[in-house]
């Protein structure tokens, strides 16, 4: 039998994040849009009168993605801002069972297209 969970999700938050290899991109903060889906625990039912402790904040999914992000310092590759707030997420809910990070870099798009990655990470 397998276990209920939920899934949260967060989508197209956009953060300025200081990435990037070539020397443009190290200097200055560039735009990332951020999307999130964790996948948590589930609680046994969610009445009417569930308290938010039963679930986890959304609040906690932007705070990842961009709050905490402003304070790690310069991330060589995108891959490494999504390890972030994945591990940030572990970090603050032990029911966090897996996180998938997308991120599209803005700055690089030249006909609206979306270049980027898509980082699934579970707990170990």
């Amino acid at each position: 039998m397998d276990d209920d969970t939920l899934e949260l999700e967060v989508h197209d938050l956009v953060a300025q994040v200081l990435t990037g290899i070539y020397s443009e991109e190290t200097h200055l903060p560039q735009p990332l849009r951020i999307s999130l889906t964790v996948l948590l625990d589930a609680a046994a039912r969610y009445a009417p009168d569930t308290p938010l402790g039963a679930s986890k904040n959304y609040l906690d999914l932007r705070h990842a993605a961009t709050d905490a992000l402003a304070t790690a310092g310069h991330f060589t590759l995108i891959e490494a801002v999504a390890d972030h707030i994945a591990e940030t997420l572990f970090l603050q809910d032990r029911r966090v069972r897996r996180v998938k990070v997308k991120i599209v870099k803005l700055a690089i798009a030249e006909a609206g297209e979306s270049i980027g990655i898509t980082l699934v990470r579970h707990r170990g």
